[in-house]
């Protein structure tokens, strides 16, 4: 995850998070990705279950009842045990998460922990009602999926009216008082639609925009040729920082990040390089604090049956499940061969990873992707976009 507005519009300093020292259980929710001690953010896949049809479903969700859902106990159970393993975030993710009727009791469960309790949901479902009952247990936020306007975004979610439905519950949440922003992942079909997604931004006062680069996993894995091929993946990362720059210069920030692909982080530094170099500086500490992709450390995944992920895309890999182990001791197990290379990956990448001098700052990058595309776990990611000469050690630019 890269804070675009944080790092280019200079909205977040080194010295903020060091004031904190680091520590995840200390850091406001906007600096989490700075933390040291990367305890994991874990995204739970409450249901399988959901309204919609999306084209990049991770989760095959498929609008029937699945049988295999961890209970209401068996999901508290969970949240004690991440509660006192110290995860700062709880993210309830389907699926569609709103289509689990203890969802509200979970959420509220989570709080009570210590817990900040957020979702991520297509909206469609997020009635008047339904938003205050999550005001009133203290959500913390709220993610709706967008993947353009409405005949983009409904062709993607796999029903008409989509649209309208989620803009819908974005307005219920904004009236009940909870944070609420978008979340949009970047295509060849959607791409030409990153400049309306901002004027819906403006439009609706709507304050964050998390924009995913696609993760070929899922119903998305036979969508590798609709991703972005390396220049229009920089085209498009430039457009938002651009956008991200109108709006906070005319007096409207929005907090904007890009996901699921750590080269946005020197692609910005390089950027800032050229434009503000004393900003690219404070910069490049900000994404050594970071750190780069985390999967396996500072996110996790448990699926609705149990299972445990080193991220909710790498879902053909379980480390365990939490009805036989508690999450935290699945987590620290590094005779696991696969998680203990995940706590230390950049000892593993190969190729062009292994010798790029961000390794520090981007992690190696997405290894479900490099793993899809070449059946190699530690190949180097191919959605990676710096050219030979951007990656070369022999820079004395850092």
């Amino acid at each position: 995850m890269i804070g675009i507005s944080k790092l280019y519009c200079g909205t977040v300093e080194p010295s903020d998070a060091l004031r904190y020292g680091r520590d995840s259980s200390r850091l406001p929710s906007h600096l989490l990705q700075f933390s040291k001690d990367k305890r994991p953010v874990v995204v739970w896949n409450v249901t399988r279950r959901c309204n919609l049809k999306c084209v990049h479903c991770y989760a095959h969700a498929k609008n029937i009842p699945f049988d295999n859902e961890l209970t209401t106990e068996q999901g508290k159970q969970l949240i004690d045990d991440l509660a006192d393993f110290g995860s700062p975030v709880m993210l309830f993710s389907g699926g569609e998460p709103m289509m689990r009727p203890d969802l509200p009791e979970l959420a509220a469960y989570a709080v009570e922990k210590g817990m900040r309790a957020v979702i991520s949901t297509n909206g469609t479902l997020i009635t008047p009602e339904k938003a205050r009952t999550l005001k009133k247990i203290g959500l913390s936020y709220v993610g709706i999926s967008l993947d353009g306007m409405q005949e983009i975004n409904d062709r993607f979610r796999g029903m008409a009216g989509a649209f309208r439905q989620a803009l819908e519950g974005i307005k219920n949440c904004q009236q009940a008082g909870i944070k609420v922003g978008l979340r949009f992942t970047i295509n060849k079909f959607n791409v030409s639609e990153i400049p309306k997604i901002f004027r819906l931004l403006e439009d609706m006062d709507i304050p964050r925009v998390c924009f995913y680069h696609l993760v070929y996993a899922g119903r998305g894995s036979g969508l590798v040729k609709e991703d972005l091929d390396h220049a229009a993946t920089r085209a498009a990362v430039d457009l938002i920082i651009d956008e991200t720059r109108r709006l906070y210069e005319i007096g409207k920030p929005k907090e904007v990040l890009t996901v699921d692909n750590h080269a946005d982080g020197p692609y910005v530094y390089l950027r800032l390089l050229k434009e503000n170099p004393q900003r690219a500086r404070q910069v490049m500490e900000l994404l050594k604090y970071n750190e780069g992709n985390n999967s396996g450390r500072g996110i996790g995944c448990v699926s609705w049956d149990g299972e445990v992920y080193a991220d909710q895309f790498w879902r053909h890999y379980s480390f365990g499940n939490v009805k036989e182990r508690p999450f935290s001791e699945i987590w620290m197990d590094t005779s696991e061969p696969l998680m203990g290379k995940l706590k230390e990956k950049k000892k593993h990448v190969t190729g062009r990873c292994a010798s790029c001098r961000w390794l520090d700052i981007c992690g190696g990058n997405f290894r479900v992707r490099a793993e899809a595309v070449t059946g190699d776990v530690w190949a180097p990611d191919p959605a990676c976009y710096l050219t030979d000469e951007e990656i070369a050690l022999n820079s004395n630019s850092l």
